[in-house]
């Protein structure tokens, strides 16, 4: 592990009804990186904060409490701000008192620190505290629609684990604040440094399968024995051909019209929205390696064309695949 030049602050925000993986997931992350100094007889590089509005014994929505401290000063130069999210409803809104005090705290705070950083519906709170203008951002998967429709400015993934844009990170669902911590520890004290804290945690520091979220895969899962299962796996290994719809229903002894009744029913897709996410996946998945150039994803991913692929980027995740491929959740990858 690499010596740190100075002590990083990390303050994390929780409120009422907070979602309790949202904040010690991350906190375990960087007391294990704390762990792994003391280990090799280093200081520890971070330093732990839990705060909340009036500080004091605060509860999960789980019913399990945090002791955190009254918010500090706003002016925290160099440090970097968490924050926690929960259900849509308990999070602080400008309607609350101590909502508004909150979120007033975060405009002030988050203008100062170094990096600015939600987990979850924390995204959310971030918005409200005006941080986040045409940003770059992710939540959890479940809240994407609710996300855009009360920030339509901000330009929402679906399918990232986490994200970055210039100093603002955000993170997807949950567990997803691990991932987003990791990285965090990898831009701080190196890929070694952020390598040992996930095998001492017993995690990926990066996941397999590259950083969609909510993706047919988890569809397919979910259905098991259904007909979306069922045409997932016939369509996966023949993306990059051209394919239709009688094709598909064949492959699952449906007719045309029954495959489209059974696919609405089970996953709310039709099968050529199905087929569409699928490339999709396969073509974020290949930006994501390096080296990869853009016209070769097009014609790997089934799009054929350069064209092609910008058209259903920018339909479905409202980027570009270079801007994908160039500002994608610290996979180090330049754009393409």
């Amino acid at each position: 592990m690499n010596a740190s030049t100075a002590t990083i602050d990390i303050w994390l925000l929780v409120f009422p009804d907070f979602l309790l993986l949202d904040a010690t997931g991350p906190v375990q992350v960087f007391s294990s990186a704390n762990d792994e100094a003391r280990d090799a007889g280093l200081a520890p590089p971070y330093r732990l904060h839990l705060v909340a509005a009036g500080g004091g014994a605060v509860a999960s929505s789980s019913g399990v409490s945090l002791l955190t401290s009254p918010l500090p000063d706003p002016d925290l130069h160099g440090a970097t701000l968490i924050v926690s999210g929960g259900r849509i409803e308990a999070l602080p809104a400008a309607a609350q008192a101590n909502g508004s005090a909150t979120l007033a705290w975060v405009a002030d705070a988050g203008a100062t620190v170094a990096r600015c950083c939600s987990v979850c519906t924390g995204s959310f709170v971030l918005a409200r505290a005006g941080l986040l203008d045409s940003e770059l951002v992710v939540t959890h998967w479940a809240d994407v629609a609710a996300l855009r429709a009360e920030h339509p400015c901000l330009s929402v993934l679906d399918d990232a684990l986490h994200v970055r844009d210039g100093k603002f990170y955000t993170s997807a669902g949950i567990s997803a604040g691990m991932d987003l911590a990791l990285s965090l520890v990898e831009e701080d004290l190196g890929r070694a440094a952020a390598l040992a804290v996930a095998k001492r945690m017993v995690l990926f520091l990066k996941r397999p399968g590259g950083q969609r979220q909510f993706s047919s895969e988890l569809l397919a899962q979910s259905q098991a024995q259904g007909v979306s299962a069922q045409l997932t796996a016939w369509l996966r290994p023949r993306l990059a051909q051209s394919l239709d719809i009688g094709q598909m229903a064949s492959a699952c002894a449906l007719s045309v019209r029954s495959l489209y009744r059974k696919l609405r029913e089970e996953a709310g897709l039709t099968p050529a929205q199905l087929l569409a996410r699928l490339r999709l996946e396969v073509a974020c998945m290949l930006l994501e390696q390096p080296g990869m150039m853009v016209k070769q994803v097009a014609r790997e991913s089934g799009h054929g064309t350069q064209y092609n692929l910008r058209r259903a980027f920018a339909a479905q995740l409202g980027v570009l695949p270079s801007e994908y491929k160039a500002r994608f959740a610290c996979t180090g990858a330049s754009g393409g």
